[in-house]
């Protein structure tokens, strides 16, 4: 098969096969989950089929011609490949472990649509090369996260995906006006054709600060971070996607994109967004070592973690980009894992409360372990993933110059520490205070894969490593 073709089949497949997953669940439920596992798989395997073309040194694109310069074009380089594939590798993950968490609720057929359907829409992002299409998918996702933070459809349910859809479809809107000005100066949507124009003229500040606003607020970075501890309503699997996975790393990867790989950016700004993220890191951290809902801590935890994976992206030198990029992978997995035990505990304590449980340990040692390890990754401990994520991240801080900066982020590495070993030694140790057994067999596999993961992605970290470092070097070119 053509690359170009299966590029175009990346996209194309979750998109468009989602919308049969409800039929399929008229007939049987497990035709239902076979078929969504399958369309997340198949993107899988051709975003590995196409990373072998890719980390080779070719980028592939796939072009289909449009009125008003508003093509449906696609562009497969390292940057988008590995974000690709770090997406979709979690992704399969919560798709499998879906199959049992879900399997006693209500609204089943639409909830394996939603989430194919979500996830289609990411890789449309990751590799639309065209700002149109790249704003059409970006809204696609706010509007599938909407039904899906309010899946469980109580009252609070709907007003928290309320407020999640309006401010980050408001962010897009202001977001799109960006866009529009863009085009505007080049006359062109295409991401190659306003690379071309803005090596020989200067960025519009304006522009800037008007995609930035939505890409915070889609990342949950201050001020926009209060929607994300408000979806922890959603089912857990749901929260892992949109906190861990996918949906705040869109953020991060526009960013990338846009302000590393198609145009530079003001030698100011890569003072003021690391400071931006440094705040957003330590509110947020001073935020989740107050909280006592598990899974509001997971997600207040999220920010502050989106905060060094910016800090990393905005300094503008090539080690540090490495690690944000690098980082964006390990916190995928193990935020992940961390959300995806938190499902496990609350459906078998009926409570997200850390007062009320305590204990754990004894009766739940998988569930247990693997939040330890996915844990550890996420404080940055050796040798996890995670590790060599930040340290990349602070040498870049180092040889930038910006000490000041190190020294916050350090500091908030400390608050990540502390509220990660408050959560598990309150949770698994101590006072049994509410008796509970191990997830299903499916889900506790899930929550051991992503541990495992996270393990081996440090120990192995080149594998990775390479493939980020060809991502950076094709960035790096465009930064002054």
């Amino acid at each position: 098969m053509p690359f170009d073709i299966l590029l175009a089949l990346i996209v194309g497949v979750p998109v468009l096969g989602s919308f049969v997953l409800p039929l399929a669940g008229r007939i049987h439920e497990r035709l239902r989950h076979s078929l969504a596992f399958l369309l997340v798989a198949f993107s899988f395997l051709a975003a590995v089929r196409l990373s072998s073309v890719v980390f080779s040194g070719q980028v592939v694109r796939f072009s289909a011609s449009m009125p008003f310069g508003m093509d449906l074009s696609f562009t497969a380089d390292g940057l988008a490949v590995f974000m690709a594939l770090a997406s979709l590798l979690v992704g399969l993950v919560i798709v499998i472990y879906s199959f049992d968490y879900i399997s006693h609720y209500a609204n089943r057929n639409e909830y394996d649509m939603l989430v194919v359907l979500f996830l289609g829409s990411m890789m449309g992002i990751v590799f639309s090369s065209n700002l149109i299409f790249l704003y059409i998918f970006w809204e696609m996702t706010a509007i599938v996260s909407w039904r899906l933070i309010g899946f469980f459809r109580g009252k609070t349910d709907v007003q928290r995906a309320d407020k999640a859809f309006l401010v980050t479809f408001g962010g897009a809107l202001v977001m799109l006006i960006g866009f529009l000005m863009l085009y505007q100066k080049t006359g062109s949507f295409d991401l190659g054709v306003i690379k071309e124009y803005f090596k020989t003229q200067a960025f519009p500040s304006l522009a800037l600060i008007l995609i930035l606003f939505g890409i915070f607020s889609k990342s949950a970075t201050l001020p926009f971070h209060t929607w994300l501890a408000d979806a922890g309503v959603a089912p857990s699997p749901v929260t892992a996607l949109l906190h861990a996975a996918v949906l705040v790393k869109i953020g991060v990867y526009v960013f990338a994109r846009l302000f590393i790989a198609t145009f530079p950016i003001g030698a100011v700004w890569h003072v003021i967004l690391p400071w931006v993220a440094a705040v957003s890191s330590i509110v947020s951290a001073g935020a989740a070592l107050r909280e006592t809902d598990l899974k509001r801590i997971i997600a207040y935890s999220t920010v502050s973690q989106i905060g060094f994976i910016f800090f990393g992206l905005s300094l503008g030198v090539e080690i540090a980009i490495a690690g944000g990029l690098l980082y964006i992978l390990m916190h995928g997995m193990a935020k992940a894992g961390l959300f995806l035990c938190a499902g496990i505990i609350e459906q078998g304590t009926k409570t997200k409360d850390i007062s009320r449980l305590g204990g754990l340990f004894s009766t739940m040692p998988l569930t247990g372990t693997a939040f330890l390890f996915c844990a550890a990754s996420v404080m940055g401990l050796p040798p996890f993933g995670g590790f060599f994520s930040k340290f990349l991240i602070f040498l870049g801080c180092v040889q930038g110059g910006q000490m000041g900066l190190g020294f916050v982020f350090l500091f908030a590495a400390l608050m990540t520490i502390l509220y990660l070993l408050r959560v598990f030694t309150v949770v698994f140790f101590g006072e049994t205070k509410i008796a509970a057994r191990e997830g299903t067999p499916v889900m506790v596999a899930c929550v051991l894969v992503l541990a495992f993961l996270s393990l081996a992605a440090g120990i192995w970290v080149r594998y990775p490593l390479d493939m980020v470092q060809q991502a950076t070097t094709q960035m790096i070119r465009v930064i002054p």
